[in-house]
């Protein structure tokens, strides 16, 4: 597991406020745009809310074929740390 050392400037996508829908675009654009760039670790912010966000992100990634492993922030369970595959 990363460290919040590590992925404190790590990309950061904001879900707070979106729809059940507009979730699945924006974190499967969020990983596939990641992916791309060759970053390792990326954060989901979902909030803790009901949970009914989190549960729609971490089914998106753990359905993506680009994630290693994901898991909640052990500081802030209102954000996921995503540990992306990498080509090497």
């Amino acid at each position: 597991m990363a460290s919040n050392i590590l992925t404190s400037k790590s990309p950061r996508l904001d879900v707070h406020g979106e729809t059940y829908d507009s979730v699945s675009l924006y974190v499967t654009q969020f990983v596939d745009d990641n992916y791309k760039l060759g970053n390792k670790y990326i954060a989901v912010v979902h909030g803790k809310g009901e949970g009914i966000l989190k549960k729609r992100v971490h089914e998106l990634l753990k359905n993506n074929n680009k994630v290693e492993d994901y898991y909640l922030n052990n500081w802030n369970i209102g954000e996921t740390i995503v540990v992306l595959k990498t080509d090497k």
